[in-house]
């Protein structure tokens, strides 16, 4: 099993359920984001998303939207994202870590190199927004063999039609939208996302992460009630832009993370019929 089924597999023993932040590569900084995945993995993230900055990311709200042109401005790259990756690892850092992008930079370095690059950097999965399911094999055939997961995402609006193709493909586990359109721009219906979620889990085998419009501690801990993952986004990239390249920067996220984590764990913990049998 690679890390991300072991994560999943640990936490399922201590019933809790998975904290997955999402941090924008090179947003204020490589360096930033260099000392932000520590952070975050100090302060109890079970699994990061990190995305690769683009400049037409359709599915990505203002928040990250503007997180994304910053990090352009940088001149962040696919190549130095990967390179700090690798220097990470050889650090110490085993939190799972997935790639979360569009297809457009993909392509330009080549799904086979980027398979393989990713592969040897430390990379555990890639989640291509823009890239369904029907159309992936170009990506999914040299991710698989080179022992990446690729996540797809499903959503409200998936019929059994698109379950079913994201389940014959997915691994790692499932990425739930909650709601229709684009990340960070509205609060969820828990009670609604839950009955989709468990409804879904008849037929999934892997974890089930919900995500998008997550803003608060109390949101993550209702979410992690029905989830196995909880993703939190555009509020941690909103608190990053706030604090920009200040020295409050990293503690400050840091602290959130802990926040949100504590509030999955005591919320998740609860519900251990759910997590002894996902």
């Amino acid at each position: 099993m690679g890390r991300i089924a072991d994560m999943f597999a640990t936490l399922r023993k201590r019933r809790e359920v998975a904290l997955v932040p999402y941090i924008m590569a090179g947003d204020p900084d490589l360096d930033a984001t260099r000392a932000l995945l520590r952070a975050a993995a100090d302060a109890g993230a079970d699994l990061i998303e990190l995305g690769v900055p683009f400049s037409d990311p359709t599915a990505d709200g203002p928040v990250i939207q503007r997180a994304g042109v910053r990090a352009l401005k940088r001149g962040t790259s696919l190549r130095q994202i990967l390179e700090m990756i690798a220097e990470l690892r050889a650090g110490g850092m085993e939190t799972p870590l997935v790639l979360f992008g569009y297809y457009n930079p993909v392509f330009h370095y080549g799904p086979e190199r980027l398979s393989a690059d990713a592969k040897r950097a430390g990379v555990d999965a890639l989640l291509i927004v823009d890239l369904p399911p029907e159309e992936a094999d170009e990506l999914w055939k040299p991710a698989r063999a080179a022992g990446l997961d690729v996540i797809f995402l499903l959503a409200p609006t998936s019929d059994e039609q698109r379950i079913r193709a994201v389940l014959r493909k997915a691994s790692g586990f499932v990425y739930f939208v909650s709601m229709t359109g684009i990340t960070g721009t509205k609060a969820i219906d828990a009670g609604d996302v839950r009955t989709m979620v468990e409804n879904l889990r008849r037929s999934c085998r892997l974890p089930i992460g919900v995500g998008f419009g997550i803003t608060t501690p109390a949101e993550a801990a209702v979410v992690a009630s029905y989830a196995d993952a909880v993703v939190v986004g555009s509020a941690l990239v909103r608190l990053i832009e706030s604090k920009g390249g200040s020295d409050d920067l990293v503690p400050a996220v840091g602290a959130f993370i802990r926040e949100l984590k504590d509030a999955v764990r005591q919320r998740g913990s609860a519900d251990e019929s759910r997590l002894a049998g996902s």
